[in-house]
C-alpha cells in the first residue's frame, strides 16, 4: 500500500468514531440540567418537596428525560411552556415510566397521567391549556396522594416555596 493510501485509511478509522459520537436525545441522555425547589401542597396541607430539573429552552424540552435510567423519588423535571397552552408528551427514547403532571397558570393540577408507558409514540395529552409540565417517578403521585387540584408552589406560578 502506498504512503498516502495508508494515511487515507488511517484518518478513516479515526474519522468513523467521531462521525458515530452520542447524541444527546438520540441515543444517550442530555446532561442534568439547573434544579430549581418545587412543593406540591395536598388538599390536607401536606406539603411534598422535589429537586425538579428546568427544561425551559425548546432544546431542552425536545429531549427531556430521555434515555435517563431512572427518576429519583424526590427528583424530577418540570417543562416550563411560559405561557397557558395545550401539551401533548409522548415517551420516545423514554426508558423509564412516568407520572406526568400538567399544571395551570395558577399553579393548580390540571390532569395526572399516571405510570406512562416506556418508548410510546402515543401522545399523552394536557386536555386543557397548562402553563407546565411536570415529570416525575411513575407512582409517586399515588403514594403521595398528589391528585387532581392539588396546589404547586414554584417561582413560575408566583409562589416560590
Amino acid at each position: 500500500m502506498t504512503r498516502r493510501k495508508t494515511l487515507l485509511s488511517t484518518l478513516g478509522l479515526i474519522a468513523a468514531p467521531l462521525a458515530a459520537q452520542a447524541q444527546p436525545g438520540v441515543d444517550r441522555p442530555q446532561p442534568k440540567l439547573p434544579t430549581e425547589r418545587l412543593v406540591i401542597v395536598g388538599r390536607e396541607g401536606r406539603r411534598h418537596d422535589f429537586d425538579v430539573e428546568m427544561a425551559i429552552s425548546p432544546d431542552h424540552q425536545m429531549i427531556g428525560l430521555m434515555f435517563r435510567p431512572s427518576v429519583g423519588a424526590n427528583e424530577g423535571m418540570i417543562f416550563d411552556w411560559g405561557s397557558p397552552r395545550e401539551s401533548s408528551m409522548w415517551m420516545r427514547n423514554t426508558i423509564t415510566s412516568l407520572d406526568m403532571l400538567f399544571i395551570a397558570a395558577d399553579g393548580r393540577i390540571h390532569r395526572i397521567a399516571e405510570r406512562t408507558v416506556p418508548l410510546s409514540l402515543t401522545p399523552i395529552d394536557s386536555r386543557g391549556p397548562v402553563r407546565a409540565t411536570l415529570e416525575l417517578q411513575a407512582g409517586i403521585t399515588e403514594k403521595l396522594d398528589i391528585r387532581v387540584g392539588d396546589r404547586v408552589l414554584h417561582r413560575m406560578f408566583g409562589t416560590a416555596p
